[in-house]
């Protein structure tokens, strides 16, 4: 059997408006570690001939579909490695294009860590914000900001200060803190200048490269001593397999022989192997993405966002829940009866609003308005929720993975919020 790395492994999604240059700064990432070597990148630069997409080469690295590299965007999650000197990395690519919104909040929702790129020749769109508001809001604890396309404006530093004061602007009323300590990082994905190692284009920038701020990064803290969670972001059949559900470890150790309950549906299995990017693993851990084998379970048993946990201690399942939100853009007011769509981790279902327990004053966090009959934009909000069906969550004060939301509708992310207490579902 093949063992992971030894070293700390860190989730890492890029995130940002599109076209602002992510998925190349990761194809750049992946060949300047020796992921990917010359003949390989090669074969990408003829693909983007082939597709009239000339420097998309990088891009081409993460956008495997068709449809992607035909539009030039990217649409679903993709998963890479990489390792620096401290740490071993698994990329999330997410998506920047609007249309494809919940699968960069699943993403988000299994990331330790982000880099928020932005472009220093468009500066920010609409997506930027979003990303912004989703990472903050789904505990992303450490980002960086990476300014790309300095290429395009010819690596002038006025530009760099025009975007990071663009981007300070945009984050300080969201909520983010430590915003003076924050690594704003100048570079360009393209040429690779200040991606790996420290470009003499920007002699004005003292800061570290792109790779340099990555392996400066925090290891995060794992639950290995909880019960196992494990969200299932999405079910293959593979032959000589059979069905293959995926997803990340949240909380605990998962390892061959275990015997498991699927929630909310109460099927019990036991697990037969389990694979991480085409290596056996004895046990998985808090933070790996994992692909695993259960006996006797085929596809109609196990779907997205269900929840994988240990038989002697089950995820929980809720039948309504009191969460407290904070309503980042609603164009009216909301009442009791209100159904927008909940992302938690992996999971999205369209949840109404009960009742409205209480309204706080954002500053102090003391309570403002008992059972007020509305609330708007800017209003933090205690509230109580129905799903349409009963769906495994956990408080966010147990699982933070788990009881933590983002609330979706009109093609917008309207709120977020997190879990604070549960009705279980009767037996």
């Amino acid at each position: 059997m093949v063992e992971k790395s030894d070293k700390p492994h860190m989730n890492l999604i890029f995130i940002g408006h599109v076209d602002h240059g992510k998925s190349t700064t990761v194809g750049r990432l992946l060949f300047e570690t020796g992921v990917l070597d010359e003949r390989t990148m090669q074969r990408y630069k003829d693909l983007t001939k082939q597709y009239n997409r000339p420097s998309f080469e990088f891009a081409f690295v993460m956008d495997q579909q068709k449809e992607e590299r035909e539009r030039g965007i990217t649409i679903d999650i993709a998963h890479r490695d990489f390792q620096t000197a401290n740490y071993y990395f698994t990329i999330i690519d997410a998506p920047g294009h609007k249309d494809f919104v919940k699968n960069m909040i699943t993403g988000a929702s299994q990331a330790d860590a982000a880099v928020l790129v932005i472009s220093a020749y468009d500066g920010i769109g609409k997506q930027t914000r979003e990303h912004a508001i989703l990472a903050h809001v789904l505990g992303i604890g450490q980002i960086i900001i990476g300014v790309n396309k300095m290429d395009a404006v010819n690596f002038d530093q006025k530009k760099f200060e025009e975007a990071k004061k663009l981007i300070v602007d945009l984050l300080k009323p969201l909520g983010y803190k430590g915003l003076d300590t924050m690594l704003f990082i100048p570079y360009s994905a393209l040429t690779g200048d200040n991606v790996a190692k420290k470009s003499d284009k920007m002699p004005w920038y003292t800061g570290p490269a792109l790779l340099d701020a990555l392996n400066q990064l925090k290891a995060p803290t794992r639950p290995f001593e909880k019960p196992l969670r494990l969200p299932v972001e999405d079910v293959y059949t593979i032959s000589g397999f059979g069905t293959v559900p995926v997803g990340r470890v949240e909380a605990g150790v998962m390892k061959p022989g275990d015997a498991i309950v699927i929630m909310p549906s109460g099927v019990k299995s036991e697990v037969k192997s389990i694979e991480m990017h085409h290596q056996q693993l004895q046990k998985a851990e808090p933070g790996d993405n994992v692909g695993f084998n259960l006996k006797g379970i085929e596809k109609k048993d196990i779907k997205r966002g269900d929840v994988v946990g240990s038989s002697s201690t089950p995820p929980t399942v809720a039948a309504e829940f009191t969460a407290q939100i904070i309503i980042l853009h609603h164009p009216n007011v909301i009442t009791k009866g209100y159904t927008p769509v909940f992302h938690i981790h992996t999971v999205q279902m369209a949840c109404t609003f009960v009742e409205i327990l209480e309204k706080k004053d954002p500053k102090t966090g003391q309570t403002a308005e008992k059972n007020p009959d509305t609330i708007k934009t800017g209003d933090v909000a205690i509230v109580r929720i129905k799903p349409q069906k009963p769906i495994a969550i956990e408080k966010f004060s147990d699982y933070p993975a788990l009881g933590r939301f983002a609330i979706r509708d009109m093609g917008e992310t309207i709120g977020a919020g997190i879990v604070m207490d549960i009705v279980p579902q009767s037996k």
